[in-house]
């Protein structure tokens, strides 16, 4: 139950920020919008109300969202157009790429937001220098020793450590190795020997095994001022969208297998464990979801914000509109590409369950 409460609650808030900039370019630039969804109505099950010529509702389905702005051809398939000054296809090139890439914008901007105000309330994390075990990971060699976390690592193999990297440098160099493990704790001295476990990290773009006893350092919290913050939540939202092209170009090019790629189920089961770590956790989760959501909506396939991005550009770029066979001819490879995204996310999804 938590872990769809907490799907539910992250889907709900990125959706909804995501469609309310599509909603906003639209009004700013004088488009119609028609409809306005969080969550889909399948079967015509949900609430709706209309204000003001725009139908707002709430979808029992929450996988995702809608804004339909009048006159543009999109996964709906509707094809009513009249060409009047208040359709998409009636207005400027610029117009039209601002409507479809607002989502993505808001989506980013959530995520610096989110970003900063954790920042800002909590402080930045720095890695203590001293190897002081700060978490210790279930099922791993360290647990088994008994170590916990305050726990100072002296030797390893009798080789003094001073430092943090010093310590994991010794044990990543010795993969599936006997290793004798030095500590202390409340001035009390202990030592016994574990074998590492194989872990793999990415090294020069190669993966390379390295050993791994399961325990993380300790995390000291220092307090940040309001501009430190913010270039902080830019950063780290800069570098999250670095990572994940990096996946994608990795997906594209086959070093990254589609079968490390989750869908709902994945992202609920995280959103469950997130939210049992705190609601700080959560809202971390969260940016760093929106920031996939802006990712993954810009590119240039049809069906996606990025697709449409890519129509109007080249529409601009011959100075005429595509005609209506070919927009729908697009749009239809484009949402049979998404459906089998969809499927094998889903059937990577279920078989994680077994």
């Amino acid at each position: 139950m938590t872990s769809m409460l907490a799907f539910i609650f992250l889907i709900g808030i990125l959706v909804f920020i995501h469609e309310l900039g599509h909603y906003m370019a639209a009004r700013s630039v004088g488009v119609r919008v028609e409809k306005f969804y969080i969550g889909f109505n399948l079967f015509g099950f949900g609430w709706k109300k209309v204000i003001n010529g725009t139908e707002y509702g709430i979808g029992w389905f929450p996988l995702g969202g809608y804004v339909k702005v009048a006159g543009i051809i999109d996964e709906s398939m509707e094809t009513t157009t009249t060409g009047a000054h208040d359709e998409f296809r009636s207005k400027p090139t610029w117009a039209k790429v601002w409507i479809m890439s607002a989502g993505v914008i808001m989506n980013f901007m959530l995520a610096i937001f989110l970003n900063f105000f954790l920042t800002f309330t909590n402080g930045i994390g720095e890695v203590e220098p001293n190897p002081i075990v700060g978490t210790v990971v279930p099922e791993y060699p360290a647990e088994a020793l008994g170590i916990q976390e305050g726990d100072l690592i002296l030797s390893i193999n009798d080789y003094r450590v001073e430092q943090w990297v010093d310590m994991t440098s010794l044990i990543h160099q010795n993969p599936n190795t006997r290793l004798k493990i030095t500590w202390e704790r409340a001035s009390i001295i202990m030592s016994d020997s574990v074998t590492t476990k194989i872990g793999e990290q990415i090294k020069d773009s190669t993966p390379v095994s390295v050993g791994l006893i399961g325990i993380g350092p300790k995390i000291n919290m220092r307090k940040t001022s309001l501009v430190e913050s913010i270039v902080i939540g830019f950063e780290r939202t800069g570098s999250w969208i670095s990572m994940m092209l990096s996946t994608l170009g990795g997906l594209i090019t086959g070093q990254v297998s589609m079968d490390e790629m989750g869908g709902p189920v994945m992202i609920a089961k995280i959103a469950g464990e997130t939210a049992r770590v705190g609601f700080g956790a959560l809202i971390g989760l969260m940016a760093f979801l929106s920031v996939n959501l802006g990712l993954i909506n810009i590119l240039p396939i049809p069906g996606l914000d990025g697709g449409h991005v890519i129509i109007a550009l080249v529409e601009g770029l011959i100075g005429r509109e595509l005609s209506l066979k070919v927009k729908m001819g697009i749009q239809q490879v484009g949402i049979l590409f998404l459906l089998f995204i969809f499927i094998t996310v889903m059937v990577n999804d279920i078989s994680r369950l077994f």
